[in-house]
């Protein structure tokens, strides 16, 4: 009996090792919290009921983005909103300590960037083109760019040891031109979760209720209602996919593509591993054929 129970705990071991290392880890890198949240929110909800291990990391406390509020009691606040919006999205949500507005692309901010990819053991990187209106958006793509490869070096952020592979690098989705426009090649229909993610969205009340508002000179028409706030926050966050977007869908779901209302699109990044579709169905299982 002793040997058919040990027989037994060493099958369940077994089993419990190989389902941990079919989960994925993916991390998702945003300037300011909420960053992620719109990039690649309903994405990260479809990874996460799926069981798989999602993190958002927001470069930034966010401590200069508001009309009344600033410094240490903002950035007190945008972290409160973080973590309740990673429950919201069933995700691990970490703000790092640099100011809102001063983020650089230095040696001690790529350190940071390389020991969380390696922290987490990450399958799939997800950030921004350096594509953009904003300095710490266009500083987070490029520290997460500058990362890439210094994931592999042992000898670079030695405390930590360094990935065996390089993971899949892609960009979200954003709508600059110049020098050259964003090019899909990964698009993920998220109509299922689409509510959840407004919902998990809508966490940020200081960003989405207060401060963006208030730059639009529209801070008057923000509703009291919480339903009301959410139907808002839909309507204005929706993820209509465009023309390219649309033809990258066809070629992942085929005509249920047609009837999508709202996705996700990602570019691969040249810096890191270059994935074949079946590769990219492996990292996006949501992509079922």
């Amino acid at each position: 009996m002793k040997k058919i129970l040990r027989a037994i705990c060493l099958v369940f071991i077994a089993y419990q090792s190989i389902a941990q290392e079919q989960k994925l880890n993916v991390i998702v890198f945003g300037a300011h919290p909420d960053d992620c949240d719109i990039d690649a929110g309903g994405t990260a909800i479809l990874y996460s009921k799926m069981g798989h291990n999602v993190k958002f990391v927001s470069l930034t406390n966010g401590d200069a983005g508001h009309h009344e509020k600033g410094g240490g009691e903002l950035a007190k606040i945008r972290i409160a909103e973080a973590k309740e919006a990673g429950k919201r999205f069933g995700v691990e949500y970490t703000v790092l300590d640099n100011h809102d507005g001063e983020l650089m692309p230095t040696l001690a901010n790529r350190l940071k960037v390389i020991r969380e990819i390696r922290k987490w053991n990450a399958d799939l990187v997800i950030a921004p083109r350096p594509n953009d209106y904003h300095p710490d958006h266009r500083y987070t793509g490029i520290l997460v760019q500058d990362a890439a490869y210094m994931v592999i070096v042992p000898n670079v952020a030695p405390e930590i040891p360094p990935l065996k592979k390089n993971p899949v690098f892609v960009y979200a989705h954003d709508g600059f031109k110049k020098p050259n426009p964003f090019e899909p090649d990964i698009a993920v229909i998220i109509d299922a979760v689409y509510d959840q993610k407004i919902y998990a969205m809508s966490a940020h009340e200081s960003q989405f209720f207060e401060w963006l508002p208030w730059t639009m000179g529209a801070l008057d028409e923000v509703p009291e209602g919480k339903q009301e706030r959410l139907d808002q926050l839909s309507q204005w966050r929706i993820n209509k996919p465009n023309e390219k977007t649309l033809e990258c869908l066809k070629k992942w779901y085929g005509d249920k593509a047609l009837n999508a209302k709202n996705a996700e699109g990602f570019e691969i990044c040249e810096y890191g591993k270059q994935p074949t579709d079946e590769e990219i169905r492996r990292l996006f299982p949501m992509l079922k054929k």
